[in-house]
């Protein structure tokens, strides 16, 4: 798993969450040298407590446009990473006309947390970090790591 691929899907359901940090991260963590994008099921509305948990490690996700797998401009992926059981299936269906590898990482759902403004934060802060551990777990960056 030490040479990256040329280019990753991340997906979950709505790409307002997990799969847009997940995206962001890799971009910021290997500076571009991958090619990568995210989708979801469905179409949603970047979450702005993801754009918050994110701007606090230096990553601005206000940008983001959510877009769904019907969306993608290209298809030819080498990796694709499925943050969730929906995504999952959708992956699965994607590369039956295709040559790629598909990846489950059911990466929890910070949206079920209720409570107020600090603790749905912290959840979101939790989805980040378990990302950001699994990120460089499978796509090692060498030298120091900027994350």
């Amino acid at each position: 798993m030490s040479e990256l691929p040329a280019a990753v899907l991340f997906c979950c359901n709505w790409n307002s969450i997990r799969s847009p940090m997940a995206e962001a991260i890799l971009k910021h963590l290997h500076n571009r040298k991958v090619f990568v994008d995210s989708v979801g099921v469905r179409k949603g509305e970047i979450d702005p407590f993801a754009v918050a948990a994110m701007d606090e490690i230096g990553i601005d996700l206000g940008k983001h446009r959510c877009k769904t797998f019907a969306d993608l401009e290209d298809s030819s992926f080498d990796v694709i990473v499925s943050l969730s059981p929906e995504a999952q299936h959708r992956a699965v269906d994607m590369v039956r006309v295709m040559s790629c590898e598909v990846e489950f990482w059911n990466v929890f759902d910070p949206t079920a947390i209720e409570g107020g403004r600090e603790a749905r934060l912290d959840a979101y802060r939790q989805v980040r970090d378990d990302l950001i551990k699994r990120i460089k777990a499978r796509f090692p960056v060498s030298g120091a790591p900027k994350v």
